[in-house]
């Protein structure tokens, strides 16, 4: 049996990106185009009008901007599901990181090449594994309704615990590397302010982003936090208590030289179409750390990171994951937990506490 479509509105304030959007957007399986919005009053009267699944909404616009739609959304549709389309600038990140927090579930970035095709096809990229994440999460299949056991979805996949392969025991834990994706924003200012200070392990992560975005999101959780969060810079030391951020749109990985654990950024190719890769970062210091490691992995689209687990898990690494009840989406963790490289299974709301833990005094 078919799903049914999902049900999309368009707001964005220029014409050229509502054709192109839309265009974008109707070249997607299961997705209907609904409607266009010019402003954020008029998308707020389209969408008690045409009651869509999802729109698209862009940040700048006349009347009433996106920041001010999404929380009279909030409030009014609190079920509706909201990917706002941000520019490559610092400003945009800004807003974006405000948006994420009022509940926009993703964002993407408005290409800025001089090839309209390359665009159109950069957009496709960046919306077709979000529409099929939504499509999965909000509209079963009609022989679901009827009762018919659902078909496989990352986002409602119930996790339970598989047993890890032998491998070494965990040592004393020197290093904490995360992975996360959709969701990460807000799941990682929960987190890091949480985490101590004084936590006496450096702390590497890889949070999907582009450039610009990670910076503003570095400054952003280095202000709410007691470890003194950045965004990573190429050959820095690591050191005791502080938080690295790999930058948009490059590598980040660990390596020891003279004595010294560094922070190497480059331009290496992505990885599961991701720059910065988790899985890139987890082999690093699956190599580097062996058995004293401590992995999580986070709220996130598809399976960046699992490979890299598994090399971690094969060396001895303790690795956490979140659950699926807290994440945005449980792409991540997911197959994580299916590859049985997962020690403990744990709420948003408990991870730092199980990082302290396990790292200890």
């Amino acid at each position: 049996m078919s799903r049914q479509p999902l049900r999309i509105l368009v707001v964005d304030d220029t014409v050229l990106y509502r054709k192109v959007l839309s265009e974008v957007l109707a070249e997607i399986p299961g997705v209907e185009i609904v409607g266009t919005a010019t402003d954020g009053k008029v998308a707020l009267s389209k969408i008690a009008q045409l009651k869509p699944d999802m729109l698209t909404l862009d940040f700048e616009m006349p009347e009433m901007d996106g920041l001010e739609v999404l929380e009279r959304i909030g409030s009014d549709y609190p079920g509706l599901k909201v990917v706002m389309v941000s520019s490559h600038t610092r400003e945009g990140a800004s807003v974006t990181l405000k948006a994420l927090a009022l509940g926009a579930l993703t964002f993407i970035t408005k290409p800025d090449g001089d090839n309209p095709l390359d665009n159109k096809d950069i957009l496709l990229a960046q919306l077709s594994p979000i529409i099929h994440e939504i499509i999965g999460q909000i509209l079963p299949n009609e022989s679901d309704v009827q009762g018919a056991p659902p078909g496989p979805s990352l986002l409602s996949h119930d996790a339970t615990l598989r047993k890890a392969p032998p491998s070494p025991e965990p040592g004393p834990i020197q290093i904490v590397a995360i992975g996360i994706s959709t969701g990460g924003p807000n799941a990682l200012a929960e987190l890091i302010p949480s985490l101590p200070d004084g936590l006496r392990v450096p702390v590497v992560i890889v949070q999907h982003m582009p450039s610009k975005f990670t910076a503003a999101l570095a400054d952003s959780l280095d202000q709410k936090s007691a470890l003194k969060v950045v965004e990573a810079t190429d050959m820095t030391e690591l050191a005791p208590g502080t938080v690295y951020l790999a930058p948009g749109g490059k590598q980040m990985r660990v390596v020891h030289n003279a004595g010294k654990f560094l922070l190497e950024v480059n331009d290496d190719p992505p990885e599961n179409h991701c720059q910065p890769s988790v899985d890139y970062l987890f082999r690093s210091v699956a190599k580097i750390y062996d058995n004293h490691a401590l992995g999580v992995i986070m709220t996130g689209m598809g399976a960046d990171g699992v490979l890299g687990l598994r090399l971690m898990k094969r060396k001895g690494a303790q690795v956490i994951a979140q659950d699926k009840q807290s994440c945005i989406v449980f792409g991540m963790p997911s197959e994580a937990i299916n590859a049985g490289v997962v020690d403990i299974i744990i709420p948003l709301t408990k991870i730092a506490s199980e990082i302290v833990k396990r790292v200890g005094p």
